[in-house]
């Protein structure tokens, strides 16, 4: 096993050529293998360009998230922040077969038509089996290296590749690193399957780099066992003979006062409340304890007020997903409940740990986080979960900072000492590029506006090619960076060469294959690199769209009209081209901009590099922008960014 636990990934500013992998059998230890398995062990530094700040640091630390493929991200990450991650929650693709959809709801009433809401896709979930497999345990390597040595991580999957992606953990982490598999029933049951039965579950596994991990017990007065305990078979009742009867238990966790109605007598008018406060102070005479069972054995004394439940399992049936009406929703894919986040985050870190989510999606990690007193990192490569989240925590930051809210207090820690107690939270956050994503919203939107720029004829069924044009097969690279001898594994991995092998044997010396390969950039020779890795001569065109198509439209940019009145700055008019050509299509008519716009941000005092909004205005979902902003006498060069319901954004400057 000492090959799975010594890594020891390099961080370099070059990635170390294409090679064949020859696994070294383990006696006695499983491993996976899949076609194209290939070591992972070094990887190249990756720049990260810091676009915005919300807030202000606290004890030297700030929140930051970063827009761009995570694999480039962790790598950014190793220089600083190698062994340091105290928690890892991911919930990765999960190879369902699906493409994913965000709904988008036009805001305000003003509409001509019913059709106010419309589809948006957000990235597709449909996988080769090798693919995946390499893009996983690539990245779960790199978790590895974040992680600190108290630290765990949690992956977040379904059945579709839970008993894969578990053999892989164990080859990385090692099988005595293995904690627990948790399994979150999300739903009470499930429409008609045909012949099998209703899936209602998904599994998270638990994994850990060292015995020294972070536990916290976690209790719960929610289980059946508590509930039959405490509401069918007792009343509560003092040895002075007074009888209780339980009303409301409450949050044991937070400790909110214990509220009881007093048998037999009239309650005044808001109810019996008994503090916490007061119960410590009772006689033992008067404190209220479980009684013994009538007519079997006597139980153990327990006082009401030191009972905490039911210390929780592995399967969690008391955790809902996100319903309709919620307040958290945010109609983003496959968005998690912050009790499931907050569990999660109570049992394996403290106050002030250090959590990362590298599929962010709605940001729900990162939220729970910032409630919870915790520092965090996150990633995502599509710009909607990016404004998603730095939504949530704009709003998230401004309750908590508006509320002063009472210090909260969480479950013993793995030492035993008590409650522990979350008195600081931290509230800012930048935001970052890797690799300057800036062009597309996400990779899924790439693809079709690049298909359909340069007028390829799409493939959807073919797991390697995007599509055919003029007779070449066309691969369409990592858009919104430059493509490296790394990104050609897919293809040499994926090449069927038994065809290969029958067309050389017809024309010996000619090109088995004819390619187009389309990038952003690209590394020099990455034709030659390409070809030097095959046994068949191939015949490969390097398309740079940003150099040899620099003439392209893929989008349109927004536009707005400003004016400045009386002291106030009036956004009079914001036109997103692409949004307003989606709802064209639709036959959707919009008089007023407000209704296409999910938030306005305005730098007052704009450096030309960091952009950090002293006016910050995200309304909630029902509610529409202000468009009219009051000029501080102070102001300097103004910069706003208006961002509609695409996740686009425009950034202008305003002159005054």
């Amino acid at each position: 096993m000492a090959k799975q636990e010594s890594l020891g990934l390099k961080v370099e500013q070059k990635v170390e050529s294409i090679e064949e992998y020859k696994f070294e059998p383990i006696k006695g230890y499983p491993m996976l293998h899949w076609k194209g398995k290939r070591p992972f062990t070094s990887t190249q530094y990756y720049p990260a360009q810091l676009k915005e700040q919300h807030g202000q640091e606290l004890d030297g630390w700030i929140n930051k998230i970063f827009w761009g493929d995570n694999l480039q991200v962790m790598s950014h990450l190793l220089k600083m922040y190698r062994g340091q991650v105290d928690l890892i929650y991911i919930d990765p693709p999960f190879d369902s077969k699906a493409d994913y959809k965000k709904n988008i709801t036009l805001k305000g009433k003003n509409i001509s038509n019913d059709h106010s809401t419309f589809e948006e896709k957000q990235y597709t979930d449909i996988w080769s089996n090798d693919d995946y497999l390499q893009f996983m345990y690539e990245r779960i390597i790199l978790l590895r290296e974040l992680l600190s040595e108290k630290g765990s991580l949690f992956l977040h999957c379904d059945w579709h590749k839970s008993h894969l992606l578990r053999m892989i953990l164990e080859e990385v982490f090692g099988a005595s690193n293995f904690v627990n598999e948790i399994i979150w029933k999300r739903k009470s049951a499930t429409s008609y399957a045909g012949k099998q039965l209703g899936i209602a579950n998904d599994t998270i596994f638990w994994m850990v780099k060292s015995n020294n991990y972070t536990y916290n017990p976690i209790y719960s007065l929610d289980d059946e066992t508590t509930k039959k305990y405490i509401k069918e078979r007792y009343t509560l009742k003092t040895p002075a003979g007074r009888v209780y009867k339980l009303d409301n238990l409450g949050n044991p966790e937070y400790r909110p006062n214990l509220i009881y109605e007093y048998k037999g007598c009239k309650p005044p008018p808001n109810g019996w409340a008994v503090s916490l406060e007061r119960m410590k102070k009772m006689d033992a005479e008067e404190r209220l304890e479980f009684p013994k069972k009538e007519g079997g054995r006597l139980q153990r004394r327990q006082y009401l007020d030191e009972y905490r439940g039911q210390i929780i399992q592995n399967i969690w049936a008391d955790i809902f997903q996100v319903n309709s009406q919620a307040k958290e929703r945010t109609d983003y894919p496959t968005q998690k409940p912050e009790t499931l986040l907050e569990r999660i985050i109570k049992i394996s870190s403290n106050p002030g740990d250090l959590v990362l989510d590298c599929f962010m999606g709605s940001g729900t990690t990162q939220v729970s986080a910032l409630k919870m007193g915790r520092r965090f990192l996150g990633a995502d490569i599509n710009l909607a979960s990016i404004q998603t989240t730095s939504k949530r925590l704009i709003n998230t930051s401004k309750d908590i900072n508006e509320k002063a809210p009472e210090i909260m207090f969480e479950s013993e820690n793995s030492e035993g000492e008590g409650l522990m107690k979350v008195d600081k939270f931290y509230t800012g956050f930048q935001v970052y590029n890797v690799n300057h994503y800036d062009v597309f919203r996400n990779p899924l939107q790439a693809k079709e506006l690049l298909i359909k720029a340069l007028e390829i004829q799409p493939l959807p069924n073919n797991a390697l090619y995007d599509g055919e044009k003029d007779g070449r097969m066309v691969k369409i690279m990592p858009i919104n960076r430059i493509a490296t001898r790394a990104d050609l594994n897919e293809l040499i991995t994926g090449f069927d060469y038994k065809v290969f092998e029958k067309r050389n044997e017809v024309s010996p010396g000619k090109a088995v294959e004819h390619l187009q390969l389309v990038c952003m950039g690209h590394e020099p020779d990455l034709a030659a690199i390409l070809q030097k890795q095959m046994p068949y001569k191939l015949d490969i065109e390097v398309v740079d769209i940003l150099r040899d198509k620099s003439n392209l439209e893929f989008k349109r940019d927004s536009e707005a009209d400003f004016k400045i009145k009386d002291g106030d700055l009036i956004i009079e008019q914001f036109y997103p081209m692409n949004l307003l050509q989606k709802l064209s299509l639709m036959k959707e008519n919009v008089e007023d901009w407000k209704e296409l716009t999910e938030s306005v941000m305005i730098d007052f005092n704009y450096d030309g590099a960091i952009f950090e909004p002293q006016e910050v205005d995200v309304p909630p979902k029902d509610e529409v922008v202000k468009g009219v902003y009051k000029i501080p006498e102070n102001a300097g060069t103004i910069r706003v960014k208006i961002t509609d319901l695409l996740s686009e954004s425009l950034e202008i400057d305003v002159n005054i």
